[in-house]
C-alpha cells in the first residue's frame, strides 16, 4: 500500500469539497482558529512518516486529550479503573448529565466529559504534581519535548465552564469525585488545552498500533491488553453519539475533539491524524471525517 500517494490523493479530493461545519464558538479562543486549516500526517510502524497540508501546525487537541488522560491512569491503578467509569456508549451528547442521575454519578465511559473529569480526579489522588507529571508523561512516551499546555485556552475554557461545572459537582454529590471539584476542573481544562500538530499526534500515537510498545525504544507504555482496550474504548467511544457512524464508515479505533483533530489508528500498521476546525452537528470535524472515510474506502484497510 502507498499511503504517502494515497494520503495525498484523498487529501486533494476532500480539500476541494464544500466545508460544511461550524466552528466550536462556545470556546472562544477556538472560534478564533482560521477556519480553512485542513492538514492531515500519516506515521506507520514500518517508519513511514507523511503530511499534507497544515499538518505541522498545533493546535488544541481537546478532548483527544482523554485518551492519555486514561493511558496514564489505567498504568497506576490498573483494572481498578473500571470501578469508577463504564466502557459503554453512550448515545447522548459529550457533555450530557441524563445518565448520571439513574447511574448514581458512574459515567458512561472515560471519553465523555463526565469520565474525563472522574478521570482527572484519579489522576489528582496519585500524582504529586498532576500538571507538570501528566505533561512529562505525554513528552515521555511521545518523545517530545515541544509539547505544553495553553494557558490562553485553558482560561476561555474555565470562563465559560458552566456546564462542566455541574458535571462535577454532580458527580461529586454521589461521592465518586474525592478532590475539590474546582481542582478537578482545573486539571481538566489544562489537559483539554493541550496542542499539538498532526505530525505530532500521529506520531504519539502510534504506540497504541504496536500493541503498547513504544516505536522509540520498544518500552512498554502499556501491556498488550491494556492497549487492545484503550482501542476497543476508541472504536465503541470515540466519537461521542457518531461513534457507531465512524465504525459503521472508518471501521478503526479513533478519538474526536472539538479543537478538529482526530486521530485514528490501525493495529499493527499506523496512527493518522486529521485536523480541521469546522464541526459536523455531533461535534467532529466535518473534513476529518469525509477525510478517514475515504481513506479507509480506498486503502480497503480497516480493522473488520
Amino acid at each position: 500500500m502507498n499511503f504517502t500517494e494515497l494520503v495525498r490523493d484523498v487529501y486533494q479530493k476532500i480539500e476541494n469539497i464544500e466545508d460544511r461545519g461550524e466552528m466550536a464558538s462556545y470556546i472562544p479562543e477556538l472560534a478564533k482558529v482560521d477556519p480553512t486549516n485542513f492538514g492531515v500526517h500519516i506515521s506507520t510502524l514500518d517508519q513511514i512518516h507523511f503530511g499534507v497540508g497544515d499538518c505541522y501546525d498545533k493546535f488544541s487537541i481537546q478532548s483527544i486529550a482523554k485518551v492519555l488522560a486514561l493511558i496514564l491512569a489505567y498504568r497506576i491503578v490498573g483494572d481498578q479503573i473500571w470501578n469508577r467509569v463504564g466502557v459503554e456508549p453512550s448515545g447522548t451528547p459529550f457533555n450530557s448529565l441524563v445518565q448520571l442521575e439513574v447511574e448514581k454519578g458512574i459515567p458512561r465511559n472515560p471519553f465523555l466529559n463526565a469520565g474525563a473529569i472522574v478521570v482527572c480526579d484519579i489522576l489528582l489522588s496519585n500524582l504529586k504534581h498532576p500538571k507538570e507529571d501528566f505533561i512529562a508523561f505525554v513528552r515521555n512516551i511521545s518523545q517530545n519535548e515541544t509539547l505544553d499546555y495553553s494557558g490562553t485556552i485553558a482560561q476561555s475554557e474555565k470562563e465559560v465552564g458552566y456546564r462542566n461545572v455541574a458535571l462535577c459537582n454532580f458527580i461529586k454529590s454521589f461521592g465518586q469525585i474525592d478532590n475539590e471539584p474546582s481542582d478537578v476542573l482545573d486539571f481538566y481544562y489544562d489537559l483539554c488545552s493541550l496542542k499539538m500538530s498532526c505530525k505530532d499526534l500521529s506520531e504519539l500515537f502510534l504506540f497504541l498500533a504496536n500493541n503498547g510498545l513504544g516505536v522509540h525504544n520498544n518500552e512498554s507504555i502499556l501491556t498488550e491488553s491494556q492497549s487492545k482496550r484503550i482501542n476497543a474504548l476508541m472504536q465503541t467511544c470515540g466519537f461521542y453519539d457518531e461513534s457507531g457512524e465512524f465504525a459503521f464508515k472508518v471501521g478503526l479505533p479513533g478519538k474526536s475533539g472539538v479543537g478538529g483533530g482526530i486521530i485514528a489508528v490501525h493495529p499493527d500498521q499506523y496512527a493518522i491524524a486529521v485536523w480541521s476546525p469546522k464541526l459536523n452537528k455531533k461535534g467532529n470535524s466535518y473534513r476529518g471525517m469525509k477525510f478517514l472515510e475515504e481513506f479507509t474506502t480506498r486503502s480497503e484497510l480497516s480493522i473488520f
